[in-house]
């Protein structure tokens, strides 16, 4: 890719973040289905597990989200090296990345041991406690991918990780019916058995990714870096310093979300099981608009690597104004059919009235998602990230968090007053990233 004297269209802008972010949204919208199948399941085989597994999935993703906010760090290194045609260094860079990644995930067996005193239900215990040692094991296996598959993404092939992704979460599907039912030979195990499956399609997607990279020609330019003998401290210690503030900044964000789980579990396994719902409904709006923002980050590190900065801002704004439209769509479709939704999940008269109150939070913090998700991939992929980690340390550990319980508690506002913080946690926040952002880029105009 070559500096370009004019600011590319809009147009062409737009099918490009297309052709890059429709797989990748795909992909995640296949994880998405992945976790909404195991909430459906789990909460036809009984409202205890659809509690159980909404506290241990809060808890869970936030260290899967830190770990895959480490992982793009890749974006911002290979990006530009592919960019610039450096192909043995961006296996090096791979290499590297695999290091990082695989180390993360391995503290979390630690929290085992303080699951008792967290105030849930004490009638849950006996489901969480087997399902999270089942579900900790996979996380390092999911780093490894995740580095594969922002491999994969800065180099502009987002449709392997996608087939990946869907394969594996078909198999997770089906390994669900099997165990958690208990089908024909095998056992009926429940909340277990759907932790069972997803451990077992992760180790699948890890086999599968490293064999095509491995045994495909189009990735033997690769291979002279990725097998070097040579030390990778360096590069290591650039993927860290870039990691860090991205894993903490999405692991502050998830805490947000996954720490109000926390609250919701204080009023009761009713307002936990209907957080676990919208949370897994606004997770389907979160990863179509990372779907973008993936696209944006790749597309401005590519820009940046030949620096063109006029098209990195404009790259970045098509992103936005199409995560904007997106996210209208979205909210307008989710609030009208909330009640059908919600009766894909569980059949509960008093959860459903609960998961209606939160619709009103859920679509107001749409807009605000959108704008720090746009914004955060543009600085990832301009290698600015560790103003990151101090605005969403402000945005959603200062704010987001104390408001929660202000509303939800002192307010006396229940499960949609703790909701309410998102809406004021993520539009500031997105404010914030957007102005860096546009300082950073200043020195050509947006044209």
């Amino acid at each position: 890719m070559q500096a370009s004297d004019q600011a590319i269209t809009y147009g062409r802008h737009i099918r490009a973040l297309a052709i890059l972010g429709i797989p990748i949204i795909v992909g995640q919208l296949g994880t998405i289905i992945q976790g909404l199948a195991d909430t459906i399941m789990v909460g036809h085989f009984s409202a205890h597990s659809l509690a159980a597994a909404g506290f241990v999935n809060n808890i869970m993703v936030l260290v899967l989200i830190f770990a895959l906010g480490y992982s793009y760090a890749i974006t911002p290194v290979i990006g530009p090296m592919h960019a610039r045609g450096e192909f043995e260094n961006a296996g090096k860079a791979l290499k590297a990345g695999l290091q990082v990644n695989g180390a993360l995930g391995l503290l979390m067996g630690t929290l085992y041991f303080f699951l008792g005193h967290m105030g849930q239900p004490e009638e849950l215990l006996p489901e969480i406690r087997p399902y999270y040692i089942v579900v900790v094991l996979s996380i390092p296996i999911q780093s490894l991918f995740n580095a594969f598959k922002q491999f994969f993404d800065s180099i502009g092939n987002t449709r392997t990780p996608m087939w990946i992704m869907i394969s594996a979460n078909l198999f997770n599907i089906v390994g669900n019916y099997l165990l958690i039912y208990g089908i024909g030979p095998f056992p009926q195990l429940g909340l277990l058995g759907a932790g069972i499956s997803t451990t077992l399609s992760r180790i699948l997607m890890l086999v599968v990714i490293y064999g095509i990279f491995i045994s495909n020609e189009k990735y033997k330019k690769y291979h002279s870096g990725f097998q070097a003998k040579g030390e990778t401290t360096d590069m290591r210690r650039m993927l860290h310093k870039l990691g860090r503030p991205l894993g903490l900044q999405m692991g502050m964000e998830t805490a947000s979300f996954s720490l109000c789980a926390v609250m919701q579990g204080w009023i009761g396994a009713d307002p936990l099981a209907a957080h676990q719902i919208m949370t897994s409904v606004g997770s389907t709006c979160f990863m179509v608009y990372y779907g973008i923002g993936a696209a944006v980050a790749i597309r401005v590190s590519h820009f940046h690597g030949v620096n063109d900065i006029r098209n990195v801002r404009r790259s970045s704004l098509t992103g936005y104004l199409m995560i904007l439209a997106i996210g209208l769509t979205l909210a307008i479709t989710i609030s009208t059919f909330i009640t059908d939704i919600c009766a894909f999940f569980t059949d509960d008269t008093n959860i459903r009235h609960i998961v209606v109150s939160l619709v009103i939070p859920f679509v107001l913090y749409q807009f605000g998602d959108g704008l720090q998700i746009n914004f955060a991939n543009s600085l990832r992929g301009i290698a600015d990230v560790r103003p990151l980690m101090r605005y969403a340390f402000l945005c959603y550990i200062v704010i987001s968090l104390p408001l929660s319980y202000l509303l939800g508690f002192t307010f006396h506002g229940g499960p949609a007053g703790i909701w309410m913080a998102f809406p004021v946690a993520l539009t500031l926040a997105g404010a914030l990233f957007c102005r860096r952002f546009l300082r950073k880029t200043r020195t050509v105009a947006a044209g």
